[in-house]
């Protein structure tokens, strides 16, 4: 890792939020372009962050990897003993109001359209058109973000509180509580 990326890296674990770590890319000029409500939970600085544009309203989960190259140019070359071969590298573009889930992996040479859901742990090997929820190895179309949020409109509404370690004791209840109704409700 270059100097500039442990700087950098750095500087996004000293930020205490991931809406600050957001900030912080776009302060830094890191990405290609960052827009506007942006939040990204990770703090280690790919390599060749400037390969890599987020659109406005773009939240990044814990755990995202975003792959702007690849090496095996190195073992084809070992293995032709020539060099031949070169690094391959390509972009990512996240476009607007877009969510990607923890444990994803992006790919090179990939753009997620806008008002989409990247469901967690999906690996995006192609580009994604947009408007609507995706996931799995590789990522496959789901179903409509209206779908998904029509869905979530429709679950029971609980009242978060906080408390020590995070949640209030009334909302762990309560979230234990809707979890144990949904479960008999998928049962019937």
């Amino acid at each position: 890792m270059d100097w500039y990326r442990i700087r950098h890296t750095i500087g996004m674990c000293l930020c205490t939020t991931a809406i600050k770590r957001a900030a912080y890319l776009k302060k830094h000029d890191i990405l290609y372009h960052i827009g506007d409500n942006c939040m990204t939970m990770f703090r280690k600085i790919p390599l060749y962050p400037k390969l890599i544009s987020f659109g406005e309203n773009v939240w990044i989960a814990a755990g995202v990897s975003f792959s702007t190259h690849d090496v095996i140019y190195r073992m084809l070359n070992y293995r032709e003993k020539s060099d031949d071969f070169q690094e391959f590298i390509g972009c990512i573009d996240i476009r607007d109001n877009v969510f990607i889930g923890t444990n994803s992996t992006i790919l090179s040479n990939v753009t997620v359209g806008p008002d989409t859901i990247i469901a967690a742990g999906s690996l995006v090997n192609h580009s994604i058109p947009g408007n609507g929820v995706y996931g799995g190895v590789p990522a496959r179309y789901i179903c409509s973000l209206d779908d998904f949020m029509q869905k979530r409109k429709n679950l029971p509404k609980i009242e978060i509180t906080r408390g020590k370690g995070g949640l209030s004791e009334e909302t762990v209840a309560a979230c234990w509580k809707r979890f144990s109704d949904l479960k008999i409700q998928q049962n019937h």
